[in-house]
């Protein structure tokens, strides 16, 4: 079975294989792509290229989906998985991405401990549903590029969270493989999380969005975010953390950028 699945890269890498002067303007344009030493950046390469060739892409209310919108996707969705040992097929829960020109206004209801519905509007610049689709806002994607030193990127955000619902549990912890490394994991988000909320409920500022308060799986999403395009400034606010996001994404973009100034 490898030689048929190597078959089957080698023609997808053919099918859809990023063209180089495309690829160059991809990485200046979100400069926290270029934090690789060569043999990964060839990687972010190859498993955005079957990215492409595996997803299906949606403009949503007819807009038109260029090859430079969707190779800027595919990269930023692909660095999470760049070290992870099952590759592209981190991702085979899902096929559908959906991209909006701006965020998505929704009606939300919740029902609460007295059995009460309440009906609420919500903004939304992404969403990842279990099975899929994956939804984007190109005007949140581009902003990738300006705003990465202050730990935003959407497209990071929502594909963490495809890969914390791997085990079909949105939880914060995504699949891990010992009872150990999950109780280890447990014990760090538990604590990394609890101060995060003192932090916002004092009204002190955050690297992390705020919004991450929410509940352990958006502050998981909220901090892959910060790990990849302000790393040196999570490690710096939350060492033991960070250190369990490096050892999960098998990365460390803090001490790359450190390499790369």
């Amino acid at each position: 079975m490898r030689w048929w699945h190597r078959l089957r890269e080698q023609r997808a890498l053919q099918r859809r294989r990023i063209p180089e002067a495309l690829w160059r303007s991809t990485l200046e344009r979100y400069p926290f792509l270029q934090r690789r030493e060569a043999a990964d950046a060839d990687r972010l390469q190859r498993l955005a290229s079957l990215f492409l060739d595996r997803k299906e892409f949606f403009g949503a209310h007819g807009l038109v989906l260029s090859d430079e919108m969707t190779v800027a996707i595919a990269a930023q969705a692909c660095l999470p998985i760049l070290r992870l040992p099952l590759g592209i097929d981190a991702y085979d829960g899902f096929v559908g991405i959906v991209v909006h020109h701006d965020e998505v206004q929704v009606r939300r209801e919740f029902t609460d401990d007295d059995g009460v519905v309440h009906e609420y509007d919500d903004v939304l610049s992404g969403e990842a549903m279990e099975g899929g689709p994956v939804m984007l806002s190109w005007h949140d994607v581009q902003k990738a590029g300006d705003a990465g030193l202050h730990g935003y990127n959407v497209v990071v955000h929502e594909f963490a969270h495809v890969l914390d619902m791997a085990d079909r549990c949105a939880d914060g912890m995504p699949p891990l493989g010992s009872a150990a490394e999950r109780e280890h994991w447990q014990m760090v988000l538990n604590a990394s999380f609890s101060r995060f909320c003192r932090r916002v409920d004092s009204g002190r500022p955050t690297l992390l969005d705020p919004y991450g308060a929410d509940s352990p799986e958006e502050f998981f999403a909220v901090s892959s975010e910060a790990f990849f395009v302000a790393p040196a400034d999570l490690r710096a606010e939350m060492p033991a953390w960070y250190g369990l996001l490096a050892a999960y994404y098998r990365q460390d973009p803090a001490a790359d950028a450190g390499t790369s100034n």
